[in-house]
């Protein structure tokens, strides 16, 4: 199936609601080492640009004074204090391999958030023993997803779908196959399939801001997959209209949440 407005009308996001903070949704974001730590800022912004109403960040003790300083709408803390009272956790990105990952990643399965994983935290995955409340969002590259299945890469991009199906039935999550041609692929094999961006979107970051889009939506209480389908459509649609403004290539990861707002259906 295309990834396209019309699709979208089919899997809605939650209306827009008014109240304080905890109204939209509380999200945890598990990210950033003392090598990466902009990949905390660039998911955190993103989340909020997506219409998270709280935030909270983990991450490497090192950097949590600073990128509080850089985010101040967040509460920042070391990832030995981490606590999962969230409505959705988005983990992984930028993490440092060496961080105990299979730890993090269990701890986070075990919790009742929504999930959305990504980078490191996808290395670490096992297949569940027992069905979640809610499917996780796995967000893998081709490498990714070639560990996922323990496959050459090589057969990740000759057969994107069908490694995007086996992953989706294997871990019982929402997958996206992430590529210049983007396949969302669900448990049960549907498969929908999204064209459109800039090619400015293939840069450092990007990865990072799409993973955060994921989680505001899911912090707002938006189903995995109607996440999932949303987040690639608002990605790829900002990466377009910075494609008209800056240009085809050229345009930094940071601007891109910054497109999300207008692209929101009101």
């Amino acid at each position: 199936m295309k990834l396209d407005r019309a699709a979208l009308d089919a899997h809605p996001l939650p209306p827009i609601v008014d109240g304080d903070k905890e109204t939209k949704g509380r999200i945890l974001i598990v990210a950033g080492s003392r090598a990466v730590p902009g990949a905390a800022l660039l998911t955190a912004t993103a989340a909020m640009r997506a219409g998270a109403g709280k935030l909270k960040i983990a991450t490497e003790e090192c950097v949590a004074v600073p990128l509080g300083i850089a985010m101040p709408e967040a509460m920042v803390v070391g990832l030995s204090d981490m606590d999962l009272d969230a409505d959705a956790i988005v983990a992984g990105p930028g993490m440092s391999s060496e961080e105990d990952c299979v730890r993090i990643a269990e701890e986070l399965l075990a919790s009742n958030a929504r999930i959305a994983l990504d980078a490191a935290l996808l290395h670490a995955l096992k297949p569940p023993e027992v069905a979640r409340p809610s499917l996780p969002v796995l967000l893998p590259h081709a490498g990714e997803l070639s560990s996922l299945l323990d496959c050459d890469e090589g057969q990740v991009e000759r057969d994107p779908i069908g490694c995007g199906r086996r992953a989706a039935e294997t871990f019982r999550s929402v997958v996206l196959v992430k590529g210049v041609t983007s396949h969302v692929v669900c448990p049960e094999g549907e498969v929908w399939t999204y064209n459109g961006g800039a090619p400015g979107l293939g840069v450092s970051g990007s990865g990072d801001v799409l993973a955060g889009i994921v989680g505001g939506l899911l912090a707002r209480g938006a189903e995995p997959l109607n996440a999932l389908l949303w987040a690639v459509w608002l990605h790829g649609e900002a990466g377009a209209a910075l494609a008209k403004k800056v240009g085809p290539i050229g345009f930094l990861a940071r601007e891109i949440a910054d497109q999300i707002p207008r692209l929101l259906p009101r």
